[in-house]
């Protein structure tokens, strides 16, 4: 039986996660996992289990998940993103599909994930923060130093224990994960990105290596302290955890091919 790989983007705004949520004794809540396992068995018109990469937060956004389902359909793999993005809400839609090998997991197959973090800051007064793109963005007032944010950003790079960088820590998994490149850059007026990518997350992780670098930027914390601070594995030491909007999956690398344009 064919198995399906699709790449997916989606706003997170009023989605609570990927991950399907059935509450004992409640109706389930809004997911994007359950959304699209109801429309892709609308159109294969049999029972699937749709198996995402990542399994982002609510209020995060995707640019490029990637999910996975195998089912028997005479649909044709390039109709398949039409035929199920046409059956989602508009919050939701598959970008792309391809036939994957039939042991494929979109989660244990993954080489490296990118995440971009997304900043506004005001560059006239009054200090008006965004309207249209406010569910995209996190807003604060701080003139930020961009130089000495990037400066505190490589520190990052390489293998690391980032137990300090993270939430709530999972004892029965690794806290070492292998940071391949932190960038922050200012793109327009009034826009900060921190891009990072690397083989794998732990919770919070990115959100939690934003709010140090905006510490750095602020002057709040040195460049070199966010080697000792790694160092330490004590999370206390770390920035804030920034919230959710302001936080995108980029893209997710299978053997070294992309599954997704860059935006």
């Amino acid at each position: 039986m064919p198995r399906y790989r699709l790449t997916i983007a989606y706003d997170g705004t009023d989605f609570h996660g990927w991950q399907r949520q059935e509450p004992p004794g409640k109706a389930p809540l809004r997911t994007v996992q359950g959304v699209l396992d109801d429309a892709v068995r609308l159109v294969v018109r049999e029972p699937v289990s749709v198996v995402g990469a990542s399994r982002t937060d609510a209020g995060v956004h995707a640019l490029g998940q990637v999910a996975a389902f195998t089912a028997s359909t005479r649909i044709p793999t390039d109709k398949l993103p039409m035929a199920i993005s046409s059956r989602l809400p508009r919050d939701v839609q598959v970008r792309s599909s391809s036939l994957a090998p039939d042991d494929f997991d979109p989660i244990s197959d993954a080489i490296s994930k990118s995440y971009r973090y997304t900043i506004a800051y005001p560059t006239s007064r009054p200090r008006i923060a965004p309207l249209f793109d406010r569910n995209f963005v996190y807003w604060q007032v701080h003139q930020l130093d961009v130089a000495a944010m990037n400066a505190a950003a490589q520190r990052l790079i390489g293998e690391h224990d980032f137990t300090a960088l993270a939430h709530a820590v999972n004892t029965r998994e690794s806290p070492v994960r292998r940071i391949h490149s932190c960038v922050v850059a200012t793109p327009s007026p009034g826009r900060i990105t921190i891009d990072v990518a690397g083989n794998g997350f732990l919770y919070n992780m990115v959100r939690v290596i934003a709010g140090t670098l905006v510490d750095v930027g602020r002057g709040q914390k040195a460049p070199d302290e966010v080697s000792e601070i790694v160092a330490s594995r004590d999370r206390t030491r770390a920035g804030q955890t920034l919230p959710p909007q302001g936080l995108c999956l980029r893209w997710i690398h299978y053997g070294g091919k992309d599954v997704l344009s860059e935006p």
